[in-house]
């Protein structure tokens, strides 16, 4: 307990080095710089911190421990390395079951180039790849990679089969901001939403005859809303989706293509537009939009979009007020910036660049892309 205390205040110092006033207004180029010293100072503390993973081989969380193995593939892209998560099957069964299927996850799909990296759920039941705290276990393990491994984080990549299908088709939409891609293979979607995967390229993989749990049927129907949500918005909703002919569960390995197929993607942190439904794990943020804690429900969305001429327009939101994060990449901060919901101009002006805005967004992100020196609230 002393050493984590020892870390964080570590953590804490380097983050206020230097900042005299973190609510003063920064010009592009100070804001630039902020977030290099800031975010140094935050993977520094974050490499410390989680050295624990390279002895244990497993990674903690609040109450969670979750068991890792990795291998490393090809020469390291000038870009940083690969990240694929792959998760295995198994599911409520005794223990020894699914480590068995761990075991097996950790030959069943081979990059060209990356970490694969199989986790070994910490729970032995059917959604033990994607109950509330795992969130959390995956994240750990996405920064350890990204600070020991120089993985990209914008190269992070879900796959899973079976049992790990059913944590993807969740862990998916309700973390979409987080992956370059997902494919799920042989796994049940349950009531999951789509709407949140218009800016992560999905695989979707089932054996024909892979009738269980009608797998086979809410597969398809999976794929068709894709089709549609695709159809209705062509900017978004890129996937691929093959009910295989003639295979039960097991596919015979024609899944391993997705390996391939997701490779060519890249996260895009800041997409123009942002389709966000409170999922069954509900978030704070998702991309560049932020909502108040306290009006987290299931069910509830935003869809909201920006453009070149600094006009941000909110399509849809079911809260009473949103918080638009925003940084230099997406559109010129020295010139006003115009907030419209349904036609009405909810704020037009200059937003302030800050450390605070830094700080406090990588704080609650744990991700560098998304430590935005600036945002905006408005009311609707």
């Amino acid at each position: 307990m002393i050493k984590i205390i020892a870390i964080l205040a570590l953590y804490l110092s380097c983050l206020t080095i230097g900042a005299v006033n973190n609510n003063k207004g920064l010009s592009r180029s100070q804001a630039r710089k902020a977030t290099q010293e800031i975010v140094a100072a935050w993977h520094k503390a974050e490499k410390a911190r989680l050295a624990y993973i390279i002895a244990d081989q497993a990674v903690r969380y609040d109450s969670l421990t979750m068991p890792i193995h990795w291998q490393t593939f090809g020469e390291k892209p000038a870009d940083g390395r690969s990240l694929y998560i792959s998760l295995h099957g198994g599911g409520n069964v005794p223990k020894d079951i699914n480590d068995s299927q761990w075991r097996n996850q950790w030959r069943l799909y081979t990059p060209h180039e990356g970490v694969y990296l199989c986790p070994r759920a910490p729970y032995n039941d059917w959604d033990m790849h994607c109950k509330p705290l795992t969130d959390g276990c995956y994240r750990e393990l996405i920064n350890f990679c990204v600070d020991y491994m120089d993985v990209n984080p914008d190269k992070v990549y879900i796959m899973g089969y079976s049992a790990g299908g059913d944590g993807v088709w969740r862990l998916a939409p309700r973390m979409a901001d987080t992956w370059a891609a997902a494919s799920m293979m042989a796994g049940h979607p349950g009531d999951v939403s789509m709407v949140n995967l218009r800016n992560t390229p999905f695989m979707i993989w089932c054996g024909e005859l892979d009738s269980a749990y009608h797998r086979n049927v809410l597969d398809a129907q999976h794929i068709a809303t894709l089709d549609s949500l695709q159809r209705q918005d062509p900017g978004g909703y890129i996937h691929y989706g093959q009910i295989v002919k003639g295979k039960p569960h097991w596919m015979d390995r024609v899944d391993t293509m997705a390996v391939e197929w997701m490779a060519k993607y890249r996260r895009n942190p800041y997409p123009q537009k942002v389709v966000w439904r409170q999922e069954e794990v509900c978030k704070p943020a998702f991309y560049w939009l932020r909502i108040d804690s306290a009006q987290i429900k299931r069910g509830k969305e935003v869809v909201v979009s920006y453009s070149g001429d600094n006009t941000i327009n909110i399509e849809r939101c079911d809260y009473p007020t949103l918080t638009i994060c925003l940084n230099d990449t997406m559109m010129d901060l020295d010139r006003p910036v115009t907030v419209v919901y349904q036609g009405r101009t909810l704020f037009k002006g200059l937003v302030k660049r800050t450390r605070g805005n830094i700080e406090s967004n990588l704080r609650l992100r744990c991700d560098e892309r998304y430590a935005f020196p600036a945002e905006v609230t408005v009311k609707l």
